[in-house]
């Protein structure tokens, strides 16, 4: 199939990659030239595992980059909007997603063959039928369900993981407005055997989008409520808490006589979703915070409060706070207590620093004179376009960053960081470390504080 992808960013150049693969011809379109290059050159305009290898295979053998928007509708049978909808506190803003169906719209009045509009991009319910339908017909003049189809099609990928996210998918869920809009957009997916598909109309698939992205959110802030309560109990922890919810049947299953492996031993299958269950400094990242928060605004607009989601966006900003309050219980005072961030990242495996709680925590450590110092295995130019060198040095090893210091806080899971114990017990006197992920053994370091402990 002959398809369009409307932005090169996260989700755009990701998908666009992978359809390539897939054996699609595809033209990702961007009004930036440079990035364009870029692309043409093989050369991804962001870090992903796995994307430049791919984006170098497929580059001018099914796929390429252009600013021609007009060329690009006419010459592909199906087009994916993957604009950026950020949320500016009371609504998520739709410019970029009207600009495109503008432009679309326009090129569709040229074109004489049907042709199918996908919204990828994250939407609130009733965008795509209410927002983009419209703007597509008075541009082309020309009739939704007869001269073109309109359909929805949700990303669900973890940054870090997009490509086999991509390839592997759990689901595909295909929004339309009526059948041939599904249908069409179903044959972009003929590649994909055996993964469940959900034939629905635009507004679910969109609000499917918005609940996946909140319950992940709720699990989070849930098991960080919890693990601030055993914090203040004393003597509970909050890993071994949520372990044995883990062990619960409700989360996993035990097979029996080693399942497939034959090995004639239980085995327990713990599910993915579980590693949501688990107490830190707090999510972050492009999709929880916004869409939690742009969820929480729709109810509003429709009369619908939102109490729960409302709730898990409060905890969710107050946990970097427990981050500061165990540095609390060994400096009183923070003014000139030198410390070392690990992670600026808001996950692994990423350079987007949006909304990581690495900055608020920062932000609040240098607002009580601390003297800071932060290292990230990818993400460091990144932060220095967020913070001035008065805020914080960077640092570009794991070993620079954790000398000299008092204290150490774990912000990000990298690999990287399983050898701070050793690295630690080579230094005298050794730094207070602060786990913000419990991502270490709390036996391995001397004098270690986590979260939820």
């Amino acid at each position: 199939m002959r398809v369009s992808i409307i932005g090169t960013g996260y989700v755009g150049l990701v998908s666009g990659v992978c359809f390539a693969e897939k054996g699609h011809e595809v033209v990702c379109v961007d009004v930036d030239q440079s990035k364009v290059d870029k692309i043409n050159q093989g050369i991804s305009p962001f870090y992903e595992p796995g994307l430049n290898e791919l984006l170098e295979r497929n580059i001018h053998s099914g796929l390429k980059a252009t600013i021609d928007f007009r060329q690009a509708i006419l010459d592909t049978e199906l087009s994916l909007i993957a604009v950026g909808t950020p949320f500016d506190g009371k609504e998520v803003d739709l410019t970029y997603v009207k600009q495109v169906a503008q432009q679309i719209g326009e090129a569709l009045r040229e074109k004489s063959t049907y042709h199918l509009v996908v919204v990828k991009s994250t939407v609130v319910p009733g965008t795509t039928d209410q927002v983009v339908l419209p703007i597509l017909e008075a541009a082309s003049g020309k009739k939704a369900g007869v001269d073109f189809g309109v359909g929805m099609n949700p990303e669900f990928l973890t940054e870090g993981e997009a490509i086999d996210d991509f390839m592997y998918p759990d689901r595909i869920v295909l929004g339309g407005i009526d059948e041939r809009s599904i249908d069409q957009l179903d044959a972009l997916y003929t590649g994909f055997e055996g993964v469940d598909r959900l034939r629905t109309n635009n507004s679910t698939a969109e609000m499917i989008k918005y609940t996946s992205n909140s319950l992940l959110a709720l699990l989070i802030s849930f098991s960080n409520e919890v693990g601030n309560l055993c914090a203040a109990i004393g003597n509970t922890d909050i890993v071994e808490v949520m372990k044995g919810v883990h062990n619960s049947r409700y989360l996993t299953t035990v097979l029996p006589n080693g399942g497939a492996s034959g090995s004639g031993e239980p085995v327990r299958v713990v599910p993915p979703i579980t590693s949501f269950l688990a107490a830190g400094c707090g999510f972050g990242g492009s999709c929880l915070p916004k869409d939690v928060k742009a969820l929480i605004a729709h109810g509003e607009k429709y009369q619908s409060p939102m109490p729960l989601l409302d709730a898990v966006i409060r905890v969710n900003q107050s946990q970097p706070q427990q981050v500061i309050a165990r540095l609390n219980k060994h400096f009183p005072s923070l003014d000139g207590v030198k410390i070392a961030i690990l992670g600026l990242s808001f996950r692994p495996n990423t350079n987007d620093m949006r909304e990581t709680p690495a900055i608020p925590l920062i932000k609040a450590l240098k607002a009580q004179n601390a003297t800071l110092k932060a290292y990230d295995p990818v993400a460091n130019s990144e932060a220095a376009k967020l913070l001035a060198p008065d805020e914080v040095e960077l640092c570009d090893s794991l070993q620079s960053a954790i000398e000299g210091v008092d204290a150490i806080v774990l912000v990000t899971r990298w690999d990287e960081f399983r050898s701070v114990p050793d690295l630690i017990a080579q230094l005298n006197p050794q730094p207070v470390f602060v786990d913000g992920r419990r991502m270490l053994d709390k036996h391995s370091i001397e004098r270690y504080e986590g979260i939820g402990l």
